[in-house]
């Protein structure tokens, strides 16, 4: 006997006019069922809604159907299938449609299933035929293939994998995956599967702007089939018949399987089709956890070698901080035990202290400076500044130290009537010409120290607001120059281009990380040159140009 609402299901069912009819949920649960021939083996409604398969009528291939209906749902596709399904001993085969139901939100977490019973085929023995989805060969297959790819999460293994084990089980002469990047809008052949003659094609690589076919196959969520290839086009690879599937993981595609058949026209089997389809779901969902544990990677390994650059920037730093500060304990303790000869003495003393004093400030600074930029509190108060001045400022504190090398240092600007006016920090800005100064004539033996100015006269933008153009500062020195495999280290925070070498010349290594920092926050960029150990260097900085000068014509100009 029938209940209620079981019966009102069943009719509302038997209205679709199909000999069987169902809904399910995504893990298989009967959510309603009619089947007219049900009552005959003693099936009635009110035993299967709201029942798992596997307690009720249920596929034989369990784990296949399941598998059915979660692609249904993520590809959002109908799919036509045969399964057959067992109950109380008996076994029944059904040609059916399992299609997604839509929600009123858009969402699909039910099907619905609809088919008809067909007669098991037999042969010569009289032993049933083995059924054509339910235990299929495509299904094992696919199976097989799955397992090897969910196996790895390298993924070139993934790549290989898949166009191989592809390109053998369907017999093509081409078979590639392109990986898809959607920056460029380009795809590059990654991994293929080739059979001789016909020629290689790994790294190739394709614009999509370029190659509609393409992007249209990466759009879709089923497979492409191009029969018509016109061969005197530049986007194919002598294939005359093609199957195109995007792999996609959570909706968005990251890949581009393609089937090519190249010696003759080729018409694809329904089941191959299926094939493809369903395999390109498991290669994307690989290809994005593979990435995803390639990311992974690379972040461990960049966060041990963070871990490390800061311990060995720790030690390093200690030891400058401590240099002078046992000078500063040093020279007062002379003073206060009274070891100076007379008061010239005395005054030296004092003053060597006073020098390890600033020292040891610039170095807490300088530490200081880093925490603030890393932790994303440096505000710079910006307003005009004359460059003049901050050159003759320059010049005041760094002169000396050249002179105490027996060094050259040449201060060069641009000839103009009035002065030249730049938009930044003037504190900020004479920090970064002294550190850069400074750090020139450290490593510099003999020769120089040289810093000019170039206007540069191409509006920029900053701070939604647009300036005539830069201000080119450059610092060059003919000191030690730095080797050009190490050069990208140089702007890194705690990395110091060789920790022995700094060691040699004191200092803490931050002075560019900080200016690059520094520079970037009031609108420019700072590069460095070097062509090599021995040759010298030359930093480079950029600046807003507030407002143009007139320049001094020169005698070629009038």
């Amino acid at each position: 006997m029938q209940t209620a609402p079981a019966l009102n299901n069943a009719i509302l069912l038997e209205g679709l006019a199909s000999e069987v009819v169902f809904t399910q949920d995504a893990t298989g649960r009967y959510l309603s069922f009619y089947w007219q021939e049900a009552e005959k083996y003693g099936l009635f409604p009110e035993q299967i809604q709201g029942q798992l398969m596997v307690n009720t009528f249920s596929p034989i291939a369990l784990d296949s159907y399941r598998e059915r209906i979660r692609l249904v749902l993520s590809r959002q596709l109908p799919k036509r299938c045969q399964y057959e399904f067992g109950y109380q001993e008996q076994k029944f085969l059904f040609d059916l449609v399992i299609a997604p139901i839509l929600g009123i939100d858009g969402s699909t977490d039910k099907v619905l299933v609809m088919g008809r019973q067909v007669p098991y085929l037999t042969n010569v023995a009289g032993q049933e035929a083995e059924m054509l989805l339910g235990q299929d060969p495509y299904y094992k297959l696919l199976t097989k293939i799955a397992k090897k790819i969910r196996s790895t999460l390298d993924l070139d293994t993934i790549w290989h994998q898949t166009v191989n084990s592809l390109g053998e089980a369907l017999g093509v002469d081409r078979c590639l995956i392109y990986t898809y990047d959607r920056e460029t809008k380009k795809l590059q052949v990654q991994a293929e599967y080739v059979q001789e003659p016909f020629r290689s094609v790994i790294g190739q690589r394709m614009n999509l702007t370029e190659h509609e076919y393409l992007h249209q196959s990466l759009l879709r969520r089923e497979p492409v089939v191009m029969e018509q290839i016109s061969l005197d086009t530049p986007d194919t690879f002598d294939q005359q018949s093609e199957m195109l599937v995007a792999t996609c993981y959570q909706n968005e595609p990251n890949g581009l399987i393609s089937l090519q058949q190249c010696d003759r026209r080729r018409l694809w089997s329904v089941a191959e089709i299926d094939l493809v389809a369903d395999l390109a779901d498991q290669v994307g969902t690989a290809i994005a956890h593979a990435t995803l544990y390639k990311d992974l990677q690379e972040a461990i390994v960049q966060a041990e070698e963070a871990s490390r650059l800061k311990s060995q920037f720790l030690a390093n730093t200690s030891h400058e901080l401590r240099t002078p500060l046992n000078g500063i304990i040093g020279f007062l303790k002379l003073v206060l035990e009274g070891m100076a000869d007379d008061p010239e003495e005395q005054s030296e003393f004092i003053q060597e202290a006073h020098k390890s004093a600033i020292h040891l400030l610039n170095l807490i600074n300088d530490i200081l400076d880093l925490a603030k930029i890393e932790a994303g509190k440096m505000e710079l108060d910006l307003s005009p500044v004359r460059l003049e001045e901050l050159m003759r400022d320059l010049e005041d504190f760094i002169k000396n130290q050249a002179e105490q090398k027996n060094l050259s240092f040449i201060i060069e600007t641009p000839p103009t009537r009035d002065s030249i006016v730049v938009y930044g920090n003037y504190q900020r800005l004479l920090q970064i010409l002294l550190n850069l100064a400074g750090n020139a004539i450290k490593f510099t033996h003999e020769g120089g120290v040289t810093v000019s100015a170039e206007i540069q006269r191409k509006k920029v933008k900053f701070h939604n607001q647009e300036f005539p153009g830069t201000v080119k500062v450059q610092v060059a020195d003919t000191g030690i120059g730095v080797s050009l495999d190490k050069q990208d280290r140089l702007f890194q925070s705690f990395s110091q281009v060789d920790g022995s070498r700094t060691r040699q010349y004191g200092g803490t290594g931050l002075g560019l990380a900080i200016s690059q920092r520094l520079i970037e926050a009031m609108g420019g960029v700072v590069n460095f040159y070097s062509m090599g150990e021995g040759l010298g260097s030359t930093v480079t900085f950029t600046v807003p140009l507030y407002q143009e000068p007139v320049m001094v014509s020169t005698p070629e100009e009038s």
